[in-house]
C-alpha cells in the first residue's frame, strides 16, 4: 500500500476520550496515512490513575514505542521490572508483553507508535 501525506499541526490539536477513562487521545493522521499499518497518538492524562492501576494487559502488537512528552508514569513491565518514565524518556515494549501503568502525574502526556495501527488488548 503507497503511504499518503499527512500532517497534524499542534495549535489544531483535538484530543479525544481515550481507550482508558482517564486518558485523552491526539490521533496524529499515521493510522489513516499507512492504511492502519501504523498508530501515531499522543495519550495525556485528564482524570487520576486508579489506585489499583490499570490493572496487567498485553496488546497483540508487532512494535510499540513511546516517548514521554511531559510528567511522569510508572509502568511495570513483566520480566523487567517497575520504571518511571520522565519527559524525554523513551521505552519500547515488546509484543504481547505484560504490563500495567500504575501511577502518572497530572500532567502526563505520551507519543504512542503502534504496529499495526489496529489491535487489541487482553486483560492478564
Amino acid at each position: 500500500m503507497k503511504q499518503k501525506f499527512a500532517f497534524s499541526r499542534g495549535a489544531e490539536a483535538q484530543f479525544k476520550p481515550g481507550f482508558r477513562t482517564y486518558f485523552q487521545d491526539r490521533d496524529l493522521g499515521v493510522k489513516q496515512a499507512t492504511g492502519g499499518r501504523f498508530t501515531a497518538e499522543v495519550h495525556r492524562a485528564c482524570a487520576p490513575c486508579p489506585q489499583e492501576g490499570s490493572g496487567k494487559h498485553w496488546h497483540a502488537v508487532e512494535f510499540q514505542f513511546n516517548y514521554v512528552l511531559k510528567g511522569w508514569i510508572r509502568v511495570w513491565i513483566d520480566g523487567e521490572g517497575e520504571f518511571t518514565f520522565r519527559a524525554g524518556d523513551t521505552w519500547i515494549q515488546p509484543p504481547a508483553i505484560k504490563h500495567d501503568v500504575r501511577g502518572f502525574s497530572d500532567d502526563f502526556e505520551v507519543l504512542e507508535i503502534v504496529s499495526p495501527g489496529v489491535f487489541d488488548t487482553h486483560e492478564a
